[in-house]
């Protein structure tokens, strides 16, 4: 209950008598019977001060300036706190959405420029909509509405904060789609868990604790100086990102770096340095290398990902206990290690990646499996500092893409025939109107044109004189197929694949099969990774005992095999299918 009256004409006294009196009490309560201190209920407040009765000031402020002095009321500044509001204001950053921009925004400026003459904050982030997968406002009427509770109960709020930041900025419109949530859990969230499983399964094994000393960077393997080199590109990087206030270029560049780098490359390339021989330097090194960058991934994903990378420090630091804090967001902030910079290596193992991913393609597009060895690729060469980079990384490619050489050619004509069309998109973008007369001269190019864009920029000259600047990024250039080849292009880098299959290339294909066949089985009778086994295949024609023969070697090791032995009959075999082809094998412990 509140008291009030009317001010009137009475004097003080004769008002603070009536205000005792039981008829001037009225409750403050609205119609709900909750407490309420809005209109209509403030104005019966009645406040007395040394004989002096005091109302509420009828005239108002715009409410937006009551969130406008959130920074003093925060600190109950200048009553208190002066210090610490001294180091706090004005605010690195805030964010709120678009429609502030002349409501909060403007408030917190105009009251701090009033009485400092300063901004109230350093940086802002005006959050866009998020709308429907199509591009629509969300709305319960059209039925469209995503609810965010039962988004994040079945998804996790990790998995959907990911897709939210890496997939369009913060300040971008989204464009929401429970589909793309499920995309992250599995080609980000789920390659980071099994690179992380990998790991502790091997470690494991062999009690690694990362109890040595750091192996030196010189008595590494040279994928181990790569993949460190760009895990301190990727600190820079993300550091720099963060400190923009740009996150989504952030969680892009991290997960770029675990799924390509770090777990199709790394990883992959190293896998039999985990699982193979005794627990050495070398294999130390591997772990050493592989925890590091699972252990800096933990704390650059951190402030998008706070429960996820939370659990994979912890589980990481109470097995090693390299880190003195208990918790992820306590550990300070990677910072890059210029030892361990090589951007040398860095391009050289690009060049590695991109052939490899075009050769990749081209077995894809000719339905060629990567176990199915081939002969060679042939590789134009614009630039001698290309080809020698590509040369240092030669075997590596050749192990990766299963070739038996790499050829260079430096005058690619009447070899490969290459077309060029314009990139209307970024063209348009940069000289509209011209964008037709600019698509018809580039249409006109030569092969010495196309090498010189290959190469760096060419000028391009238009009808009315004027010289247009053309880079690769302006342009896509295609290669077509030669007899018995097939190729592939992308940014500067061209692939011929030389497809033809000979018999002794096809027995290496059916042997890589048998190993993979192998490997199956041992998963399916749940034997260990160090487990040895006897395998015993029954004959099948010349082509697949050829094969088996000549490369029984090869297959024993591996597969952790003891033996491998050919018999007529096969009794208690168990059928496996090998493309067009039924074996019948046997494996023992």
């Amino acid at each position: 209950m509140i008291n009030s009256i009317d001010s009137g004409d009475r004097s003080p006294q004769e008002k603070f008598d009536m205000y005792l009196r039981e008829e001037f009490i009225i409750p403050l309560k609205n119609y709900q019977g909750e407490i309420d201190l809005h209109r209509p209920f403030v104005d019966y407040i009645v406040l007395f001060n040394q004989g002096e009765v005091l109302y509420r000031e009828l005239d108002l402020v715009d409410v937006w300036f009551d969130s406008g002095a959130m920074p003093y009321a925060q600190w109950h500044y200048p009553f208190e706190n002066k210090d610490v509001f001294a180091k706090n204001y004005p605010a690195d950053f805030i964010a709120e959405g678009v429609d502030q921009t002349r409501g909060w925004f403007f408030t917190l400026h105009a009251i701090s420029g009033m009485l400092f003459d300063k901004v109230a904050f350093k940086n802002v982030i005006a959050n866009g909509l998020v709308l429907d997968k199509n591009g629509n406002k969300m709305s319960k009427r059209v039925g469209n509405v995503v609810n965010p509770f039962e988004t994040i109960d079945k998804y996790g709020p990790d998995a959907t904060r990911w897709y939210m930041i890496v997939n369009a900025p913060p300040w971008d419109n989204l464009k929401f789609n429970l589909d793309g949530i499920t995309e992250i859990q599995r080609r980000f969230f789920g390659t980071l868990q099994n690179t992380y499983s990998f790991f502790a399964l091997y470690a494991n094994l062999d009690k690694f604790v990362f109890a040595e000393a750091d192996i030196p960077l010189a008595q590494r393997t040279e994928s181990d100086r790569w993949i460190l080199s760009r895990l301190q590109s990727l600190i820079k990087e993300t550091d720099a990102a963060y400190t923009d206030y740009e996150p989504t270029r952030a969680g892009r560049a991290i997960q770029d770096f675990v799924v390509d780098d770090l777990s199709n490359w790394y990883v992959r390339l190293n896998r039999k340095r985990f699982w193979k021989g005794e627990y050495n330097e070398d294999k130390t090194a591997a772990y050493q290398t592989l925890y590091t960058c699972l252990e800096t991934v933990a704390k650059l994903s951190a402030p998008i990902a706070p429960f996820y990378m939370e659990k994979l420090f912890r589980d990481l630091n109470e097995v090693s206990k390299k880190n003195k804090v208990e918790s992820v967001h306590l550990a300070d902030f990677p910072k890059s290690n210029e030892a361990l910079l090589d951007k040398d290596l860095e391009e050289r193992m690009n060049l590695a990646q991109r052939i490899s991913s075009l050769v990749h393609s081209i077995r894809k597009g000719q339905n060629i499996k990567v176990r199915q060895p081939l002969s060679r690729i042939l590789i134009p060469i614009l630039q001698q500092r290309t080809k020698a980079q590509i040369e240092a990384v030669e075997d590596l490619i050749k192990s990766e893409v299963n070739v038996k050489s790499i050829e260079y050619i430096e005058d690619t004509s009447g070899v490969v025939v290459k077309t060029i069309k314009p990139n209307f998109k970024k063209l348009g973008k940069e000289y509209g109107s011209k964008l037709k007369e600019i698509g018809n001269a580039i249409a006109t190019l030569t092969a010495s044109d196309i090498s010189s864009i290959e190469q760096g920029a060419f000028d391009l000259k238009l009808a009315d004189g004027s010289i247009i600047p053309i880079t690769i990024e302006d342009v896509e250039i295609r290669s077509q197929d030669i007899p018995g080849w097939s190729v592939a292009s992308e940014a500067g880098i061209t692939v011929a694949l030389d497809i033809t299959l000979t018999d002794d290339l096809r027995k290496e294909g059916i042997a890589r099969d048998v190993v993979n066949r192998v490997q199956n089985l041992r998963k399916d009778m749940g034997l260990e990774v160090q487990d040895k086994i006897r395998i015993t295949i029954q004959r099948v024609d010349e082509l697949i005992d050829s094969a088996l023969s000549s490369n029984k070697e090869y297959i024993c090791t591996e597969t952790q095999a003891f033996s491998l032995e050919l018999v007529e009959k096969l009794i208690d075999g168990k059928e496996v299918e090998m493309d067009e082809q039924m074996l019948i094998m046997k494996i023992e412990k």
